[in-house]
């Protein structure tokens, strides 16, 4: 069931694990690019040339992100797949309420994992209302369960993906009655680079992690007309 896929974030880490193994199964890619200094996916794209396409994009920007949907539209006039992946963590979250929190920071993380991916759905939704399957994937994280949530710190990044969960919430509400799918995705612990280096401490290489997210994100379920928010086992979790 190949077709095109739009990966936002797809520089490294899992974004860029999802391109290649997308690849690898026959997808159109077109992969957003923040990070032109980056050298992976050019480096893919000289093995992909006729099946990977590079797409500058910034999801804290709405310019950017209507851009990369008009530069999409000159190869396809559809999406058949839509992954939100692009997100950023901050060291400072890790702060308990009696340290100063670092707003700002809150802010960028509440800009690019909640409001990016917003932004993302509404440029692309001329493309995506095109597309064959109609498909929503979204990288959240057990972070933004509220029932589950036992952290004493993180503020902006649980609060940050909580947010998140509520716009696809919306979303859902929606664009399901029209004929789109969603999947919201907590995909484990991941040696990726969301806190600016490769996190060794983390379970999951990227090729691990996306190895296991795809058949998420691709395959049907018999329970399309309900929103659940599932992990890297195929475990629900509560909002």
């Amino acid at each position: 069931m190949a077709g095109t896929v739009f990966v936002s974030g797809g520089d490294r880490g899992l974004g860029f694990a999802l391109c290649v193994g997308l690849l690898e199964q026959g997808w159109q890619v077109f992969a957003g690019q923040y990070m032109p200094e980056w050298p992976d996916l050019v480096t893919l794209s000289s093995q992909y040339p006729q099946t990977l396409h590079i797409i500058p994009l910034d999801v804290t920007s709405v310019e950017s992100t209507y851009s990369a949907a008009e530069a999409l539209a000159v190869t396809t006039d559809h999406v058949d797949v839509l992954i939100n992946n692009a997100g950023v963590f901050s060291p400072t979250s890790e702060r308990p309420i009696r340290e100063p929190q670092d707003y700002t920071e809150m802010h960028r993380q509440y800009d690019v994992n909640a409001l990016g991916s917003l932004r993302v759905v509404e440029a692309f939704l001329a493309l995506t209302d095109k597309g064959r399957i109609k498909r929503l994937c979204f990288v959240s994280s057990e972070a933004g369960s509220i029932a589950r949530s036992e952290r004493k710190a993180w503020f902006g990044y649980c609060m940050s993906k909580a947010a998140l969960n509520m716009a696809i919430k919306i979303l859902f509400n929606e664009l399901q009655p029209a004929g789109y799918t969603f999947r919201v995705y907590h995909p484990g612990w991941i040696r990726s680079y969301i806190r600016g280096e490769k996190n060794m401490e983390a379970t999951l290489e990227p090729e691990e992690a996306a190895a296991k997210a795809i058949p998420i994100f691709l395959s049907q379920r018999e329970d399309e007309d309900r929103l659940v928010m599932v992990d890297y086992e195929g475990n629900e979790w509560p909002w």
